[in-house]
């Protein structure tokens, strides 16, 4: 009896999915993830470990991402840091049906023509990773070192507005954490309140 007992409570166990990975929280581990880009592929979190990575969540209709990529300032940004090899993912978690999401050839064509230029552009329809990191507007900036760690959760930066000309005396938070953090100095400013657009979950 107690063998059978064991037999279908280590079935019952064994059945269980994975935890979940714990929310993310600056100074500790950035939590793992898988997504599909907009070519089909998938990447992982855990491929680009060794280097500083930045993610952001992105809704090319919201106003507050148009006035980054409106003036050029986010693709800017993009190019900058990718030349000098700091991984950048844009995210969207924007669900099927609602403001932002894009899909095969149409989102295709709509990276090209706001001449986006991340590493890569991650699509999260089921908000999954979006909830795991508390994304909550669009743009909401993280920024993780080359151990994996999260050193930046917040705002891009100290202009809550959606006025492009605001943007060249703004304070830029993922500039400013990514400039200390590769001199091999600590962030200052670790996290700040995000502002912009809700993000558009499920």
């Amino acid at each position: 009896m107690r063998t059978g007992y064991a037999l279908i409570l280590f079935t019952a166990l064994a059945a269980r999915p994975a935890p979940a990975s714990e929310p993310a929280a600056v100074d500790t581990p950035a939590p793992a993830f898988t997504l599909r880009d907009a070519n089909g592929g998938m990447h992982s979190l855990d491929e680009f470990r060794g280097k500083f990575v930045v993610l952001e969540w992105v809704n090319f209709d919201c106003p507050f991402v148009r006035k980054h990529y409106g003036s050029g300032a986010m693709q800017d940004l993009q190019r900058t840091m990718t030349a000098r090899g700091i991984v950048w993912l844009s995210i969207c978690s924007s669900a099927p049906g609602k403001q932002g999401y894009f899909e095969g050839d149409e989102l295709k064509e709509r990276i090209a023509t706001e001449h986006s230029s991340p590493t890569a552009y991650l699509l999260d329809p089921e908000g999954t990773v979006g909830k795991l990191y508390n994304a909550k507007t669009t743009p909401h900036m993280f920024v993780i070192d080359p151990k994996g760690t999260l050193i930046y959760a917040g705002g891009i930066d100290n202009m809550a507005t959606t006025d492009k000309g605001d943007i060249a005396r703004a304070t830029n938070y993922v500039t400013a954490a990514l400039q200390e953090a590769t001199a091999g100095k600590p962030v200052e400013v670790k996290t700040t309140r995000s502002y912009g657009c809700s993000v558009k979950y499920k």
